[in-house]
């Protein structure tokens, strides 16, 4: 039997408008403008370009919806000079390319957003014949719109189709954006039970569940980041959950092992947008090649290290030569089980 090779990365696909500022201005003040960039955003745009620049040989897949605009037009081109398969990445009528516009700043980003042809995508948009990759992603729930919609027998379309991409022997991979609790509960809860690896932030995870992860000095709680966890294979995530936050990581397995690794030491933050997509794709790299869980994490952090060096979304993306090299020099950042 021939072995399954490769990612297919489906939902947002955006254009990012950064724009890197002095201050955040209270209301009608004034900020500048020092710097301006334009790039891809969204889920699966940020781990497939992050996978794309790692260099290595894992077939790539670009799924979701575009407009008939010159910004798809410039996503699709960017997907394809990275050596990404572009056919099924569709055009949508009527509808602009989503885009977004990125404030940046002090280490910090806000988001102004334009939910445009990614609010189309739903389940019939995968009904041909997908490249026998192994592993299927799905980014982001509670951004978009059809996938997010009731379905009579599995909860949501979102999960009919993760539901299908397991029966036919794809690993399911998901992250969802932030949201309030009664999102969650109609737009991810119904999904669980069909996603393999759960990839999220502490704050998403402390939402869906109605917990306080961090205190009120903003310190982590360690015991509610544990008991999350656990929750999210309680109600169905079939493999690992993987949750990442400024300090580190920690991953929990359906077969009992808990694991946390520290945060690698960031010189100077440039930007975070795109940090968790970057740790993200880590993860796939990982899953992938069936590296172990603190391999997986280790690699997850170093990828997310070098997205904070730039302002776009996958703009610090290095060579995964070159992050199991800066791996290897951090060797004193050890693992920590539980």
């Amino acid at each position: 039997m021939t072995q399954r090779r490769g990612i297919i990365a489906a939902g947002n696909w955006i254009v990012d408008q950064v724009k890197s500022i002095d201050r955040w201005p209270g209301e009608g003040n004034l900020c500048n403008i020092l710097r301006q960039e334009v790039s891809g955003g969204g889920g699966a745009c940020n781990v497939l370009f992050d996978l794309a620049a790692m260099n290595c040989d894992i077939p790539l897949f670009a799924a979701g919806r575009i407009g008939e605009d010159d910004a798809g037009e410039w996503l699709r081109k960017e997907v394809e000079k990275r050596g990404i398969h572009a056919g099924w990445l569709k055009r949508t009528e009527g509808v602009p390319t989503s885009y977004t516009d990125v404030m940046s700043g002090g280490g910090k980003r806000t988001f102004f957003h334009c939910r445009g042809a990614n609010a189309r995508l739903d389940v019939e948009d995968f009904s041909g014949p997908l490249p026998a990759a192994k592993i299927f992603y799905l980014g982001y729930l509670l951004l978009l719109d059809r996938l997010d919609a009731p379905d009579a027998e599995f909860g949501t379309r979102g999960a009919r189709l993760l539901a299908e991409r397991l029966a036919e022997g794809y690993e399911t991979v998901v992250d969802f954006v932030s949201e309030a609790p009664e999102k969650f509960r109609t737009g991810v809860r119904a999904a669980l039970p069909y996603v393999d690896t759960l990839v999220i932030n502490e704050l998403e995870a402390g939402n869906a569940f109605s917990v306080r992860i961090r205190r009120d000095d903003d310190s982590l709680d360690w015991q509610a980041l544990i008991r999350t966890a656990r929750r999210f294979l309680e109600a169905g995530v079939r493999k690992w959950v993987v949750i990442h936050y400024p300090e580190g990581a920690c991953l929990a397995s359906a077969g009992g092992e808990l694991l946390r690794v520290k945060s690698y030491p960031v010189e100077k933050i440039v930007g975070t947008n795109g940090a968790g997509d970057a740790f993200c794709a880590g993860i796939l790299y990982a899953l992938h090649e069936d590296w172990p869980i603190l391999e997986a994490l280790q690699l997850a952090n170093a990828s997310a290290v070098f997205n904070l060096r730039s302002p776009t979304a996958s703009g610090g993306a290095v060579s995964i030569t070159a992050l199991k090299r800066y791996i290897e020099q951090q060797a004193s950042i050890v693992e920590e089980r539980i």
